[in-house]
């Protein structure tokens, strides 16, 4: 009885040795308050960012919680708050009606592009077209890519840009790109 409560002991401190490297080995990036954990999905992890409240009522609202929790992979270039507060008054509102969510659906899948694309691999497919790069989106449209200095910067089909203000937040099934406006297309 004494060797198998030791060898319980021993396990349950190499169990809890273990957890604890792995946790300490786990790189998070801190957006919206909150640490993004690379062993959590992109819905995991979105919904503690302060900063993303509005995109994420939107994603419930269009009904892919389920999609972007799935294994993906995919990458996000998610508005923050600040970026759906400065499209014309009644324009959030109104997109979160349950009548408007093909057109919900529309502009959030074009913030979407499939596969897990970091910033490395943007900058490297910006200098590879000579200063700019184009992406299909989930929606089925494309962003182009460019860089102003040390920033990387999208443009929408409409000719609006954003800036990638945190890039390279690795989730379990895929990265999210934090941008400072939202894109339409």
């Amino acid at each position: 009885m004494k060797t198998l409560k030791i060898k319980s002991t021993i396990l349950a401190i190499a169990l809890l040795a273990t957890f604890g490297a792995f946790a300490q080995k786990e790189k998070t990036v801190t957006v919206g308050g909150a640490a993004m954990y690379p062993s959590k999905n992109i819905i995991e992890n979105a919904v503690n960012s302060k900063d993303h409240t509005t995109l994420v009522a939107a994603v419930k609202a269009a009904g892919l919680v389920e999609t972007l929790s799935g294994s993906g992979p995919f990458t996000v270039f998610a508005p923050v708050n600040a970026a759906f507060a400065a499209l014309p008054a009644g324009t959030v509102d109104e997109l979160l009606k349950p009548e408007n969510k093909a057109t919900l659906t529309s502009i959030l899948t074009y913030h979407v592009i499939p596969g897990k694309v970091d910033a490395k691999s943007v900058l490297k497919m910006i200098k590879d077209g000579s200063g700019k790069a184009m992406a299909k989106t989930v929606q089925g449209e494309e962003l182009t890519f460019t860089t102003k200095g040390k920033d990387v910067w999208v443009t929408d089909a409409k000719g609006n840009t954003a800036m990638v203000t945190i890039a390279d937040v690795f989730q379990s099934n895929g990265i999210i790109h934090v941008i400072d406006k939202v894109l339409m297309p």
